[in-house]
């Protein structure tokens, strides 16, 4: 790996003298406070578009710590109280951290969820009388409902619940059930039919230690409407407020996307033990609940214990022929960040312009290629640039038509990492299709044939239906790219779709199937882009 430092990350903030941070800082620091406060008191969904813009604007002009520390606090403040919560206030807060979350970076919502769950672990353990509890409660529902986490999390800690399954346990699955109920059923029937057989199992077997039985009786009906689908069952249960705001939050967040890969997989323990294991789901990579921070590997680049870096680092920066000035603070940025969006901040900082801000792109790409094994932060750094300005999606086309043109002289971890670099780009539409114009489709080599295939596959079975159209049908009106979109549909159908059946499983082959149809209509500019 490229980072092969044994020593501990400590976050720049915990390595300081307090005693160098002067008044300023602090003076500093209260008016953000004040600031952001101002904001949250004047929530409503009315304004929620300019308050959240002003946020975003905020977080561009202070550093993401003080901002997430400053956010989540008053957040909680107007949120968690000794009294219930009304539901409707409750849902545009947490809205305002999907926005964020979605807008300025995924971890916006998961300093605020760890927050949220730290919070709820000492007042469930806390025999208090307040609503303390149910608000913390409420506020993980939702941003279940608003997207910020997935379902795993919600299960995970329904779960716990029926373990314990005390009389304060069944009125928390009642108000856990009442919010998500309905969208837990609709994103995973199975894993909520297991669940409503653990409770039934649990409830026959402690039905003589509680003497109010009806909360029971209640919970499991509750369960058999969920089950059945059936909404009447449920009392007072009404979608349409949270249908509302999605639809508010769709339109705020268009350009970001709502996919999966910005929901935080990551289970209730993993949370509370953020202190010992690492907070590896803020890393930049697909939720795919494997481990991103891992010290046997170092897959994301290391912070320095201090502002000077350190000497292994300009010892890498050597090895990795980092041979200019400008090279090498550019690589030491990447590798002393402490994710993709402190990496991003970081290198624009360093007002590099033209040719030097090119550098970037290049010194990235090497940082990718390298790596033993792919890491995704490159990815994510690349395409935070992409979308940043367009003249780095030129860039970065430039660089990976150098690589394909030198495809059959990289070394096989080098053309493995290129591969899922431009199948990301391709996925996230950072870059569009027409990067491939360059492609003679009918003079292809076995390295090139090889490259294609790879990253076809990848893009076809990996990309959510809705945005496989899209991205097909960007290249589908240019009366220029006629040649590619031919070279496409036939490379499809006879590098991918031919002998399909001998490498992949039936259902997977059909798959491919349908999405190869699907992408060919987009091509021909008449996708129906629902299947």
């Amino acid at each position: 790996s490229l980072c092969e430092s044994g020593k501990r990350y400590i976050p720049p903030h915990m390595g300081q003298d307090r005693g160098t941070v002067g008044t300023q800082k602090t003076e500093e620091l209260e008016r953000l406070k004040k600031h952001v406060k101002g904001l949250i008191n004047r929530l409503s969904e009315p304004n929620m578009a300019s308050i959240s813009g002003q946020l975003e604007e905020l977080y561009m002009a202070h550093s993401r710590k003080d901002m997430n520390d400053t956010l989540t606090a008053a957040l909680l403040d107007a949120c968690v109280t000794a009294s219930a919560m009304p539901s409707r206030l409750m849902m545009e807060h947490v809205l305002l951290v999907s926005i964020l979350h979605h807008t300025v970076g995924i971890e916006v919502g998961a300093h605020f969820l760890e927050a949220v769950v730290r919070r709820f672990d000492g007042a469930y353990r806390r025999e208090g009388q307040g609503k303390e509890r149910e608000n913390l409660f409420t506020i993980v529902a939702h941003l279940y409902n608003f997207r910020v986490v997935q379902s795993c999390l919600i299960f995970d800690v329904l779960k716990k619940l029926v373990g314990t399954f005390t009389e304060k346990d069944i009125e928390l699955i009642l108000l856990m059930l009442k919010n998500v109920g309905f969208s837990l059923r609709k994103d995973d029937a199975v894993s909520l039919k297991e669940l409503i057989g653990e409770t039934q199992s649990k409830a026959s077997g402690a039905s003589g230690e509680f003497q109010d039985q009806t909360r029971i009786r209640f919970m499991l009906e509750t369960m058999l409407a969920l089950k059945n689908n059936d909404m009447r069952k449920i009392p007072g249960y009404d979608p349409e407020p949270v249908e509302k705001l999605r639809k508010l939050q769709r339109a705020l967040v268009r350009n970001s996307g709502l996919g999966s890969e910005t929901q935080l997989r990551v289970s209730w323990d993993n949370i509370l033990n953020a202190e010992q294991t690492g907070r590896w789901w803020i890393v930049g990579s697909a939720w795919s609940g494997a481990p991103m921070i891992d010290n046997s590997h170092h897959l994301h680049p290391q912070k320095q214990l201090s502002g000077t870096v350190g000497s292994e680092i300009l010892e890498l920066a050597r090895k990795q022929r980092m041979n200019t000035d400008i090279r090498r603070n550019v690589f030491c940025t990447i590798m002393t960040s402490e994710d993709f969006l402190d990496a991003f901040e970081k290198l624009l900082k360093l007002g590099l312009k033209d040719q030097q801000e090119r550098e970037i792109v290049h010194v990235l790409m090497d940082c990718c290629l390298q790596e033993k094994t792919y890491n995704p932060f490159y990815a994510f750094l690349a395409s935070k640039f992409c979308d940043y300005e367009r003249r780095f999606q030129m860039t970065f086309q430039f660089s990976i038509w150098d690589k394909f043109r030198d495809l059959e002289n990289l070394p096989a971890t080098n053309f493995s990492n290129l591969v899922d670099l431009v199948a990301h780009l391709l996925k996230t539409k950072s870059l569009s299709l027409s990067i491939l114009k360059v492609v003679e489709f009918s003079e292809l080599d076995k390295p090139r044939v090889h490259f294609l295939r790879k990253v076809l596959n990848i893009l076809l079975m990996e990309t959510e239906v809705e945005d496989l159209g899209l991205i097909f049908a960007r290249v589908s009106d240019n009366p220029k790219l006629g040649m590619l979109r031919e070279g496409l549909k036939l490379f499809i159908s006879h590098f991918l779709l031919k002998n399909a059946q001998a490498h992949k499983s039936a259902a997977e082959a059909n798959m491919l199937r349908e999405r190869a149809d699907l992408v060919t209509k987009s091509l021909q500019g008449k996708a129906s882009l629902r299947m």
